[in-house]
């Protein structure tokens, strides 16, 4: 089995990319965006964290968070957004027999992507990439049109412009 070294920084900013186990047509995320909602403010509730970014998908999402000074703890912020989210739902997924064995739901891909943002530039990079992502999949021809986003608070504070994205202005966002 292989041994996953996180970078643990209290106060640090991290950029997240997690997915769902079963990604081809799947909206289980958007479909029950209301669940998922209510998995992160229990979860912000006992361990605090802020979220600079957030994109909900239908089958993955990208977040900014910000982790308290003191608390580098984001691994057991995640097992419990995944699980309280997962046991929200009625069990209806495909499980494989490895998660049966361990008796695992077959809801979430059981890794996640975790990068550390280094710096202004690096933060500005990431929170465009989460921004651009629905437009990136056809899911929308413009960032502001995507719901299930932090996109719109950032425009009412003048963090970007409402068009942003929409004339083609992003260059490369892979």
């Amino acid at each position: 089995m292989r041994t996953y070294r996180r970078v643990l920084l209290p106060g640090a900013v991290y950029f997240f990319t997690v997915n769902l186990a079963e990604r081809r047509d799947n909206d289980l995320l958007v479909r029950h965006v209301d669940l998922l909602r209510a998995a992160f403010q229990k979860t912000k509730a006992r361990h605090p964290f802020g979220i600079e970014a957030i994109c909900i998908l239908p089958d993955h999402l990208h977040c900014l968070w910000r982790l308290p000074e003191g608390d580098p703890d984001f691994p057991t912020r995640w097992r419990l957004i995944k699980a309280g989210f997962s046991r929200s739902l009625p069990r209806q997924e495909r499980i494989s027999r490895s998660r049966a064995r361990k008796r695992e739901r077959g809801i979430w891909q059981r890794r996640y992507w975790e990068h550390v943002i280094r710096d202004e530039r690096d933060f500005t990079n990431h929170m465009d990439y989460i921004y651009y992502n629905p437009v990136k999949h056809d899911l929308v021809v413009r960032p502001w049109d995507w719901p299930f986003s932090s996109f719109r608070r950032l425009v009412s504070k003048g963090v970007y412009p409402q068009e942003w994205a929409a004339n083609g202005d992003v260059l490369d966002m892979s």
